[in-house]
This record gives C-alpha cells, structure tokens and sequence, in this order.
C-alpha cells in the first residue's frame, strides 16, 4: 500500500511539475506575455461573492491561455467584520483557485481588490490604507499570510497583485505602503514575484517602485467612451454618444489664464457668405470663467459663468473639494449671431478655470449643421472648416485609432520598460453596451499594440458583461456551448493574437 501511494505522490508530483514547466519563467524585471482574464468571483462582499469555479481553468486552458487574475475583496476571508482573524473556509476555496492553476498550466495572480483601509469600489473603507497606521498593519498582515500559506510554489505559477487601481494617493505615500507589504511579503517568502498597479488608478507608472523590485500593471480603457459607454457605475456615461472605433474627436474645453499654458482659441474657418447663428450648448463650467465669441476680431458675445451652491442657471451645483470649487452642470444653450461675410470665427475663454461645450451647431439658409463636443483633457482646441457641406476638421491629430492607442497607452510605460521593469496589462475590455463591431475593431488595434510591446494582457472579465461567456450584449450571435453563451467572435480575436 505504502509502495502504490509512493507511486501515486510520484505521479502527482511528476504532473504538477510538467504543468510547471508549460508556464513561462516570470520575474519583476520581465514578465512574460501571459494571456488570459480576470475571474471576479469574489470581487465583492455583497453581490459577487461565490465559489471559483474548475470549469474556468479548464476552458480557459482548453481555449489556449495561460493566466486568471483573482481580484478579491478582503472582507470575504474575515470573521465577523474583524480584519486581524481569519476564515480558514474561505481561504481553502482560494488554495482551490491556485490548485487549480497547477493543474491546468495556468499562472494565478493573486489581487486585493479591496485591501484593508482601500478600494477604489464602493462602499468606501472607513480608514484610509496610505494614511492610518492600523490600516497599513492589517494588509501587511492579510499579504503576510498569503506569503507563507504559498511559500514554495514557482513564480512561474503564481503572483501578488498588491492593489487594484490606487486612486487618490501621492506616488510618496503609495511608495511607503508598497515598500512596507513587500518587506513582509518577502520575510515569509523572499523571492515572490510581486506586481504593483500603476498609481491614478492604475493608467500612470510609478518610477519610484523600481528599487522595490516589482513588476508594474496598468489598464486597457482608453477611450473611456468606448470602454464605459452606458455603464451604470461610471460617472456621466449615460451622456455619452454612441461610440464608434476608430473616430474624430472633438474638444469642447475652452482653458482659461488659470491654466496658461493650454488656453487657445477654438477657430472655425467660414467659407459661407452669408448670415450665421451659432449655437453652443453648455456642458460643465469650473469655478467661473467666461466665454467670447468673436466674428473676425469683433466680440459679437461675451456671457460670464459664476458657480455657485443651490439653484441657479446651472442644471447641477457640484462641489470639488479636492479643487476647492464648484464645477456645475448647465445643460445651457447661448447663441451669437455671425455677420455676413465673417472668415473667422472664434471661441475663447478669457477668465477663470475652464469650461465645456457640448455640443456646436451652425445655422445657415434654414438648416443647422452640429457636431458633438468631448471633454478632452490637456489638448488645445481644434481647427474647423464651415462649408456648405457642413464641418471638415483640420487638425488630423484629433483622430482616436491604434497609433493613439499606443501614443497614450504604451508610450510612458515602455519608458518604464526600458528602466528595466516588468510590465502587463492588468484589466482591459469593453462593456456590454458598446456595439460590438466597435469593441471588435477597438480590441483589436489594443491586441496589436500589446504584441508589439510585448506585454501580456487580461480580459475583464471570463464570465458577464465584459467577457466571452455570458455577456449579455443584444447585438451578438452567441453559440450554444457547455450550458453558456460564447461570444466566438471575440474568443477568436484574443486567440489570434
């Protein structure tokens, strides 16, 4: 009996071990190309909390990926509310989850997507992670316990995430938090791969955390009106105009003397001779400023905006107290009427912050002409040409496709990169509501970049509303497959490449 289960333990070991060696070596300063996604059974305490699920890693290895990320909420491994105790039953269905990763040739990476004392989700946490000591204690304690519940097993196979998407922390303090979780990390088991999230929720690296001797992540959702279009959770994505990949965007952010260095006039070039109305409908407006709009060099309007508490002109009274103002919701529109002849109209904003405009038409012989505005952060206003085809842009920097992609997404962290440490995409993906020739053709310019890098990359998620098995989209020909929904589509794009 003793002889058969030598065999056995034999067997076994022989087995884990040839699974370890399909996996790529991992290491901070360069991390592979995994491909894969983001199992979120356990992202939340109150909705989504169940069991991980074998079938995952078994599909996930079968259709030819080699990486899940566990993003998982703390409070699900407590007792009763107490962050210093631990719930052993809830911790055996993890050991199940990297088991499982063993067995099916699949890299596990382990994510607190709500750490003690922070999460970028809601409900907030009660103390904050980079300011209180006992915070910081609690999540050196969980990632302690980690540590050594996984000593052993190859980075090959299994990594730390520290944190999901860190927000609203200094590159300062979140230096000291990372430093103070892998020094107890690697007490417990010094040579872990670590991988940290880039800070402002993940989209900027975080240079300083070279010397720690982690890996980076960052995130694949830019535009974030692709990505987020009619998400429920995400702020404003219900005004946003159905997307379309690759596109022309338009900046209706008119900078004010408070931000110098970016005020520019927006112009438009008119070639029609005649009697113009332009119309502007007002989106948001920071603190105050004031708009002109000129007609050649003669101001034909000048109409302040001055924020305030309570009820006014505004829809919506915001107040920003990181800023220390009120940035509010107009929902406005003002109208300037052009003399016959102009060759050049023009819109400046000559006081305060800064202010939007949502949306711009030009009425002529009868009909208006209009365009959608976007808030578009950091750039000047465009160039337009006013024909009697209505508007041409100028400026063919304003066109979103996959050379923006890598010009806003891949350029700093290859920066990183060449600094010498390990980069991959965390999370990508599009919602369930964006068209999905658009998610096709988006994903696809993302997918390329990520080869040309050569940075790996996971899908959010496997299974729901941004994945390839039971996404709900209304526009997609699903197939019937092992009781799910399968976007093929999709699942053929993210094998191709």
């Amino acid at each position: 009996m003793k002889k058969n289960l030598s065999i056995i333990f034999a067997c076994l070991s022989f087995c884990a071990m040839a699974q370890e060696k399909a996996l790529p070596d991992a290491s901070w300063d360069k991390l592979p190309r995994w491909r894969g996604f983001n199992l979120i059974d356990k992202l939340h305490l109150d909705w989504a909390n169940g069991q991980f699920q074998e079938e995952d890693f078994k599909l996930i290895s079968e259709f030819g990926f080699n990486f899940v990320r566990l993003p998982m909420d703390y409070r699900i491994w407590i007792v009763d509310g107490d962050w210093n105790k631990f719930d052993e039953k809830a911790l055996k269905g993890i050991d199940q989850a990297v088991g499982w990763g063993g067995k099916y040739g699949i890299h596990v990476s382990i994510n607190f997507h709500r750490a003690p004392g922070f999460s970028i989700a809601k409900p907030a946490e009660s103390l904050s992670l980079w300011e209180d000591a006992d915070a910081l204690e609690a999540c050196i304690l969980h990632w302690a316990m980690f540590a050594k519940r996984y000593k052993g097993i190859p980075n090959s196979r299994l990594s730390f995430n520290l944190f999901n998407e860190p927000a609203g922390v200094t590159e300062g303090d979140y230096f000291k938090v990372v430093k103070a979780v892998c020094d107890a990390i690697r007490k417990e088991d010094p040579e872990r791969l670590i991988i940290s999230d880039g800070i402002s929720a993940g989209s900027r690296p975080c240079s300083s955390l070279k010397e720690l001797k982690v890996a980076q992540a960052t995130r694949g959702y830019i535009p974030f009106e692709v990505t987020h279009y009619k998400a429920e959770w995400a702020y404003g994505s219900d005004k946003m105009q159905l997307p379309s990949w690759p596109k022309t965007k338009l900046t209706g952010i008119l900078f004010g003397p408070e931000k110098e260095e970016l005020q520019a006039p927006f112009i438009i070039k008119n070639t029609m001779p005649f009697k113009l109305k332009l119309r502007l409908r007002m989106d948001m407006v920071s603190d105050k400023s004031n708009l002109i709009v000129k007609a050649d060099d003669k101001i034909v309007l000048s109409r302040e905006f001055v924020n305030g508490p309570g009820k006014g002109e505004w829809k919506e009274a915001v107040y920003k107290p990181e800023y220390e103002k009120y940035q509010n919701v107009y929902d406005l529109e003002v109208f300037a009427e052009i003399p016959a002849g102009t060759k050049k109209i023009s819109l400046e904003n000559s006081v305060g912050d800064w202010m939007s405009i949502a949306e711009l038409g030009v009425m002529a012989g009868g009909m208006e002409f209009n365009m959608k505005m976007e808030q578009i952060w950091g750039r000047n206003p465009v160039l337009l040409d006013f024909t009697s085809s209505g508007f041409k842009l100028v400026n063919k920097e304003e066109v979103l496709d996959r050379k923006w992609l890598w010009t806003q997404g891949v350029d700093p962290w290859k920066k990183l990169e060449s600094e010498g440490v390990g980069v991959m995409i965390g999370e990508f993906g599009a919602y369930n509501k964006t068209p999905h020739d658009v998610v096709l053709a988006w994903m696809e310019d993302c997918l390329l970049n990520w080869k040309e890098a050569g940075w790996g990359w996971a899908l959010w998620n496997f299974r729901g509303s941004f994945g390839i098995l039971d996404s709900g989209r209304k526009d997609v020909k699903y197939e019937d497959f092992n009781g799910h929904k399968l976007d093929r589509k999709m699942l053929e794009m993210l094998q191709k490449y």
